[in-house]
């Protein structure tokens, strides 16, 4: 068996927040913004505009809007295995009428097995444990 090619290539997070949430996302970003610069960083488009506002240093690529498809590129992205981790504010108080993507989202960071922070509490837990680092793959030999 050959051993893995190392790449240069930062691992990627996408950052997702939901409108009551978006204030406390972009907090975290402020606290952690030394630490996020060290992913790719990718973001549904008011929170990625957001953080970018709040954030300039950070290289945030933002996708559509979540409820006109954002959630579904970052759901592709998680399926072709380009993400090592989400961060996704969600607010469990109001009503949303694209839920069935936001479930769609948390089901493929299940599925795909890849860090997933649903509040900023298990966020901070993750980013200050380096959690999101990609795991190294495990030898058969």
């Amino acid at each position: 068996m050959t051993a893995p090619i190392a790449t240069s290539i930062a691992p990627a997070i996408a950052l997702v927040a939901h409108d009551a949430k978006k204030d406390e996302m972009v907090t975290f970003a402020r606290t952690h913004e030394r630490r996020l610069s060290d992913f790719r960083l990718f973001a549904t488009g008011t929170t990625g505009g957001r953080i970018r506002e709040a954030c300039p240093a950070l290289d945030v690529t933002r996708l559509k809007s979540g409820p006109l498809g954002g959630d579904q590129q970052i759901g592709a992205m998680i399926a072709e295995g380009r993400l090592s981790g989400l961060i996704f504010f969600i607010d469990p108080l109001s009503p949303m009428p694209h839920d069935v993507d936001v479930k769609a989202l948390t089901r493929l960071s299940v599925v795909y097995d890849i860090p997933m922070a649903l509040n900023r509490a298990t966020a901070e837990l993750l980013i200050r444990a380096d959690g999101f680092a990609p795991l190294s793959p495990v030898s058969s030999d």
